[in-house]
């Protein structure tokens, strides 16, 4: 008989032969500006930890101490055996932050996504996506057994079209859109989103992963940065990059974050997120209220990088992400090869995670100018 299996080999080679193959690399040591990868010392310019939080002792303490105090797993969901007055006042904190009336915390960002679009939407009800969406965004809409429709990527025009065309023939309508597109750096025009969405009376969620702690006055996020704190949406986010733990959250109304913790199954039927990670997080959001030179120090170094970058074929960025478009997946990893060989980490991104391939260039608080000097060298010399 034949071996079922067979088509993973070929799968794969196909995988190959178009460049777009993955594997892990190690990196060694505490995470920062530089790390240890396979014995070399980099220039880290693949990390989201955008305000070096992720290696910081307070953070580093807080977790040690939730964990001699309540162990190393949170053991069970929350409804079941696994909550803890920690989770609280952790949702209070992004609450508080965000100025919303509440928050859930979920174990991830990912299944902050799949739970609360699959919560909200279901088979009579209509989706509107952006194009360049995150996976997590795509797949909570097609668990959700919504109809999903994709817009052009930040197209308010073709999205105006399908809510004139298709809003009036769904129960329910729910556009969702990154606020900062993770593999472009540009962001979502979120106040005419909103507008759109009163207009047409759709719910609106707006995934901040990437803004959270990096945008708006006090690092709210995009709804601080476009003034469109209170108007009423439904606010999605991580607790893995910026703020340098793990975890996910929903935040929005007190109905909307009751109702999730009633029907949202990723967070009904998920273990809850560890002490370590917990507490981990809250610090983080304490030293992101009474520390904004880091967050300034970041966008000095967004700024100068800029300046200093030679002329590459960057895309629009209004964030610390950058991107160098590259004409094909071979030029994405040939020039990634050499950058690593300058000493200098900064990730080859291919379809089809993109739809072009491109060199994304992750900035942190704690570079510092010698180390941006180092990668604009190495990228005028590629």
């Amino acid at each position: 008989m034949a071996n079922p299996y067979t088509w993973l080999e070929a799968s794969l080679a196909t995988i190959q032969r178009a460049d777009w193959y993955r594997s892990v690399q190690a990196i060694h040591g505490p995470p920062g500006a530089t790390v240890q990868l396979s014995g070399q010392e980099v220039i880290n310019f693949a990390s989201n930890d955008y305000l070096g939080l992720a290696g910081d002792e307070r953070l580093q303490k807080a977790a040690i101490a939730a964990i001699q105090e309540f162990g190393t797993g949170s053991t069970g969901s929350r409804l079941l055996s696994g909550h803890r007055e920690l989770h609280w006042e952790l949702e209070g904190a992004i609450a508080f932050t965000k100025r919303t009336d509440d928050a859930v915390v979920f174990s991830s960002g990912y299944l902050a996504n799949l739970g609360a679009i699959s919560a909200v939407v279901g088979r009579r009800d209509l989706i509107l996506s952006d194009q360049y969406n995150h996976s997590s965004l795509k797949n909570g809409a097609i668990l959700s057994k919504a109809t999903v429709i994709e817009y052009p990527h930040c197209d308010l025009a073709a999205l105006r079209i399908n809510l004139v065309q298709q809003r009036q023939n769904y129960r329910r309508c729910l556009i969702i859109t990154d606020s900062v597109f993770s593999m472009d750096g540009d962001l979502c025009p979120l106040p005419a989103l909103l507008d759109l969405a009163e207009e047409f009376n759709c719910m609106l969620l707006v995934d901040e992963a990437h803004a959270t702690g990096v945008m708006g006055r006090t690092g709210a996020g995009c709804v601080e940065y476009f003034g469109c704190t209170g108007r009423e949406l439904i606010q999605v986010g991580t607790l893995s990059k910026a703020l340098g733990s793990l975890g996910g959250y929903v935040a929005g109304s007190a109905t909307l974050i009751d109702f999730l913790r009633n029907r949202a199954p990723s967070w009904i039927y998920t273990t809850a997120l560890s002490p370590a990670d917990t507490a981990a997080a809250l610090a983080a959001i304490k030293i992101v209220q009474v520390e904004p030179e880091r967050r300034a120090q970041l966008w000095q170094n967004v700024n100068y990088l800029k300046e200093h970058l030679p002329p590459v074929n960057l895309l629009p960025s209004a964030s610390p992400i950058l991107c160098w478009q590259l004409p094909s997946a071979a030029d994405a990893l040939a020039i990634a090869k050499q950058l690593r060989d300058a000493g200098i980490f900064a990730p080859a991104i291919r379809p089809p995670t993109v739809p072009t391939s491109r060199i994304r260039i992750s900035v942190m608080a704690t570079h510092r100018p010698e180390q941006m000097d180092k990668l604009v060298t190495a990228i005028s010399k590629v």
